[in-house]
């Protein structure tokens, strides 16, 4: 899973990118494109390190998000204080769901998480005096030190980036070694003496937590909670950023994610239906390019960049 695209020249490239994006999109645009970002690289280190699929992390994405709202919007919270409390009591209900969701695989291990996220959907769509319901939470005031837009975004850079960091040291340590090797054999993994289950929460725990961190930043960014971002569609969502950004890449989700936003909020405005660009992308990618698009980008970097030892043999008559 180690590829040139988390080298010093792509942080070069990724430091450029997060100081023109708001310049391209709207800071409130390009905020969104971070946090999502976000959510993906931490969902890849389910889907791409560890091999398990969930179809809930917005399960994670909205309890801290909702969390965050309620603390900002009905009690009056700082919100910087209301995003660690917001993401700690996310994080605790991520071991709480993982420790009966690790120990399953496969479809059940996709199916349980699916039911959790319907399940904390429900409550979210049900329990309107805290979240209000179907129209969603509003009010969520950011706090006055980021209030403008662009003071906002920088803030959200920040956290992006720091966490970005952290994840990275993750997958680099012995512990992201052990869950690339259940990722291809668990059975083996089993046989050298690693617990499993234990690798894989710890994986589940860390990749719901950070999910958490994108979704407080996320409920500031247009200061609501919608209630579909816990819905098991965004789940979708957020697998659909991975796998378009390559799951075999670290930082190819936030490409995914970008992608991702840009269609729904540039192409949405000329055309209703953009959904089914987002269809056939996604199916020309499954069909040409396995890797997504870091993938494809990993692919030419070597073609250019990859200097062959060249070998002169020397022929004497």
């Amino acid at each position: 899973m180690r590829t040139p695209l988390f080298n010093w020249p792509t942080l070069l490239f990724l430091a450029v990118a997060i100081v023109a994006l708001p310049f391209l999109q709207r800071p409130v645009v390009a905020a969104e494109i971070l946090t999502l970002g976000l959510a993906a690289v931490a969902l890849n280190l389910l889907v791409g390190y560890t091999g398990m699929l969930s179809f809930g992390h917005a399960m994670f994405f909205g309890i801290a998000a909702y969390a965050t709202g309620i603390l900002v919007a009905k009690l009056g919270w700082s919100g910087f204080i209301a995003i660690p409390v917001a993401v700690l009591v996310n994080g605790v209900i991520a071991w709480l769901v993982g420790l009966i969701c690790v120990r399953r695989t496969g479809l059940y291990f996709i199916m349980i998480t699916f039911a959790f996220n319907q399940m904390f959907y429900f409550i979210a769509y049900s329990w309107t005096t805290m979240t209000g319901g179907e129209d969603g939470l509003p009010d969520i005031k950011r706090p006055l030190l980021v209030e403008p837009q662009w003071a906002y975004y920088a803030f959200v850079a920040l956290v992006f980036l720091v966490s970005l960091v952290i994840l990275k040291k993750v997958v680099d340590s012995p512990t992201g070694r052990i869950l690339q090797a259940i990722r291809d054999n668990p059975e083996r993994a089993a046989a050298t003496g690693h617990d499993v289950s234990r690798y894989k929460l710890i994986a589940f725990v860390i990749s719901g937590t950070f999910t958490g961190v994108a979704g407080s930043l996320y409920a500031f960014a247009h200061q609501i909670m919608p209630v579909d971002r816990i819905h098991w569609l965004f789940s979708g969502d957020l697998v659909f950023m991975t796998l378009l950004g390559g799951s075999g890449s670290f930082i190819g989700p936030v490409i995914g994610a970008a992608f991702y936003t840009w269609l729904q909020d540039t192409v949405s405005l000329f055309w209703p239906r953009w959904p089914l660009v987002l269809g056939v992308v996604f199916a020309l990618v499954v069909l040409f390019f396995r890797g997504g698009v870091a993938g494809l980008v990993e692919t030419v970097y070597r073609k250019l960049f990859d200097k062959a030892p060249a070998k002169q043999v020397a022929t004497t008559t």
